[in-house]
């Protein structure tokens, strides 16, 4: 990971070392340009020297040259020694104010590199400060972490017995009710047989005809109910397996009046 922040109190603001330092590469080519701007220079001025002097060696030699020409030559040996040692002053000047910047360039670079060497002795500082604390708070991530999973096991452990407790009530409230049902069911298919075996008298018939109807339809609705009964309960245990929030209560059951 990379830290942008500025490091202070070395940086005001992020990039200023690395500002510093460009600031001095581009003095040090900027030096080394005018070293050879003025090596250029000297080879010049040395190669016109040459050339002048060849040309006075072979005016002297020629000795039929005019005066005329001659005066012209040593006029324009003038000019070009005048020239040159303007060039040459003008070389040296520049020289001066060169090696002077250069000077200044160095100082700077020398107290950019003490005080960048001071930085990293006080950069190693604080890496190893925080390595260390870096190294403790790992310590304790480690056991927190443990911690954590010890009571997400705890958690899941107590999720496992809630369902099995909710499931274990539900499964005896439906065995209550559907006992309760099968009850009142067995009662009532025994009155029923009853009343069928007393209506096989030819007289008694007409009067009883009624009541086994009720006693019928009483039967065919407790079984209905208890239908229901069954399958609601079988969804809240379904839902409760399959991680839903239900409210532990018991399933409505409509009270069906006996004959």
């Amino acid at each position: 990971e990379t830290n942008t922040l500025p490091f202070h109190p070395y940086e005001n603001q992020p990039g200023d070392i690395l500002r510093v330092e460009k600031e001095h590469q581009v003095l040090k080519e900027q030096l080394k340009e005018a070293e050879e701007k003025f090596e250029q220079l000297q080879s010049r001025s040395s190669e016109e020297i040459g050339a002048l002097e060849e040309l006075l060696r072979k005016s002297v030699e020629e000795t039929e040259v005019s005066q005329n020409e001659l005066d012209w030559f040593h006029q324009d040996s003038e000019t070009q020694g005048k020239k040159w040692q303007q060039e040459k002053k003008e070389n040296r000047d520049n020289l001066k104010t060169l090696r002077s910047t250069a000077k200044k360039h160095t100082d700077t670079n020398e107290r950019y590199l003490k005080t960048i060497d001071d930085k990293e002795k006080q950069y190693n500082v604080y890496l190893n400060t925080f390595l260390d604390t870096s190294n403790k708070f790992a310590n304790e991530k480690v056991k927190l972490e443990e911690l954590i999973k010890k009571s997400q096991d705890d958690c899941q452990e107590c999720v496992k017995r809630a369902v099995k407790a909710e499931i274990s009530v539900f499964q005896n409230w439906k065995e209550a009710e559907v006992w309760k049902l099968n009850g009142s069911i067995a009662k009532a298919e025994a009155n029923l047989k009853m009343l069928k075996a007393l209506s096989s008298s030819a007289s008694a018939a007409p009067s009883l005809k009624s009541q086994i109807d009720s006693w019928e339809t009483f039967i065919s609705s407790a079984k209905k109910q208890l239908e229901k009964v069954e399958a609601e309960y079988e969804e809240k245990m379904e839902l409760v397996k399959s991680g839903a929030q239900v409210s532990l209560t018991k399933v409505e059951i409509t009270d069906i009046p006996s004959p």
